[in-house]
């Protein structure tokens, strides 16, 4: 018995030497990103779960999120007549400075993006966004910049220092087909990184469509009109700058989407005629300096060519921005406008053509930012035409002629209501340049001729602009 007990505990003690010879085997609590699918699409992500949504936007059904975006969504659509699939424009990407090429630089050890952790849960995206890209401020200069992409698995495609956002904003590439929700999440754990939005794809909103009868509409003397010298910038498509009726308005050309090829010209062209056109197609305010940035191509942008030409708006000193498209919420986006907002620029956005039921329509409904829908020359809503609480005034934008890249058109759409309503602030303040863009707002509230349900309401909101009695206000 004395010798069985000596072998068994010599089997045991051989055993323990053995397991405590295994080294312990590397764990991780991190998500599989193929496990977690973000990219929702109607409304579900890929487990069957809805897409979180805000709760002021679900009460309304109006806010610019649409369901999930590789693809274009039915709620941000090319309201072009006869509109063929478009592929998003984009630039290619930027090349990084030389210094920057040799290898990650030093500063921390680079995590493989798989065993990454993800301080928050990943994100639902909603709306068109740019699939393998990623807009973040990032607190630091190129090297940091550097050490985020090594360490997250991310490519340099762009940066850049905004003056709106206050930071350097980089684009992000994501090379291994990382859900978007999922980067974000993982980029939330690097305290370098300020803020961290989809590259989200915004949309022109112009309507397939006899005089323009908008100097009657909003009581504005077409003999009396001028915006003389009042600096107005137009983010928008290229424009056909030889058309006679932008002959001597545009003061300043900027293109922030260069390396893709202009190809249409219409929609810019209207905007900047409808403003401050010359000649047989006379504009709202005559005189204007149009300070005209192209962000647009196909009838679609994207949030970093947006904001580019949001920047090069800023630093031109304008008074007014007319921001005739439409897409998702974005908190870059919602940031650079209230930036200028502070700054002292009346910001004017299209409300959206999306239909009564659709969700809001950014960068309208931010806060200080002049949503304009469109009505007809008997003062009725176009049908297309977005609701909301967000809605802040009413203009002529239905079967309006306008000069176009094939000399001229009748076009319909917020867009259009939107340039109107840009002119006639700049009529108010080329009377009194020392408004500012708070009195002007809130004269336009109070003045405005009341349409639909009385007081202000989602179709309307405060009525019809009358740029007469705002003067006076």
């Amino acid at each position: 018995m004395a010798a069985e007990a000596v072998i068994r505990f010599a089997a045991i003690l051989a055993a323990a030497m053995t397991i405590a010879a295994v080294p312990a085997s590397a764990q991780t609590n991190a998500p599989n990103p193929d496990q977690t699918k973000i990219d929702c699409r109607d409304g579900t992500n890929a487990a069957g779960a809805n897409c979180a949504k805000d709760g002021s936007e679900t009460k309304s059904g109006s806010d610019a999120g649409q369901s999930g975006a590789v693809f274009l969504p039915a709620l941000i659509v090319d309201l072009f007549p006869n509109p063929a699939p478009v592929p998003t424009p984009r630039p290619a990407p930027a090349t990084p400075p030389a210094d920057t090429q040799a290898g990650p630089p030093p500063g921390g050890p680079i995590v493989s993006p798989t065993d990454l952790i993800a301080v928050q849960p990943p994100r639902a995206v909603v709306g068109d966004f740019v699939p393998d890209e990623v807009l973040v401020t990032v607190d630091g200069d190129a090297g940091t910049v550097q050490q985020i992409a090594a360490s997250f698995g991310l490519q340099v495609r762009s940066q850049r220092q905004s003056r709106l956002l206050g930071t350097t904003l980089v684009r992000f590439g994501i090379p291994d087909g990382r859900p978007v929700g999922a980067v974000l999440a993982q980029l939330a754990a690097d305290g370098r990184t300020q803020r961290r939005e989809p590259n989200h794809v915004y949309s022109l909103q112009q309507a397939a469509s006899i005089v323009n009868y908008a100097f009657d509409r909003i009581a504005l003397d077409s003999k009396q009109a001028s915006g003389e010298n009042v600096r107005i910038a137009v983010i928008d498509t290229g424009i056909d700058d030889t058309n006679p009726a932008l002959a001597g308005v545009i003061a300043g050309q900027f293109d922030a989407m260069p390396d893709v090829p202009i190809e249409k010209r219409d929609h810019g062209t209207s905007i900047d005629g409808l403003i401050a056109g010359v000649g047989a197609l006379e504009g709202m305010a005559p005189g204007a300096r149009i300070y005209h940035a192209r962000a647009f191509e196909g009838g679609k942008s994207t949030m970093d060519v947006i904001l580019a030409a949001l920047d090069w708006a800023a630093e031109q000193d304008v008074r007014i921005i007319n921001m005739s498209f439409v897409g998702p919420k974005n908190d870059l986006l919602g940031v650079a406008c209230r930036n200028a907002r502070a700054l002292g620029m009346v910001l004017v956005a299209a409300a959206g053509n999306n239909g009564p039921k659709a969700p809001y329509g950014y960068p309208a409904a931010f806060d200080g930012v002049i949503a304009v829908t469109a009505t007809d020359a008997k003062d009725g809503l176009m049908p297309q035409a977005n609701r909301g609480a967000y809605v802040f005034i009413s203009a002529p934008g239905v079967e309006m002629v306008a000069p176009s890249g094939a000399g001229s058109d009748v076009v319909t759409g917020t867009s259009f209501a939107a340039a109107i309503v840009s002119g006639a602030i700049a009529n108010l303040i080329h009377a009194a340049p020392d408004r500012s863009a708070d009195d002007i707002e809130k004269s336009l509230a109070a003045t405005a001729r009341d349409l639909g349900p009385k007081g202000r309401d989602n179709d309307f909101g405060y009525g019809l602009l009358d740029i007469e009695a705002a003067a006076k206000e």
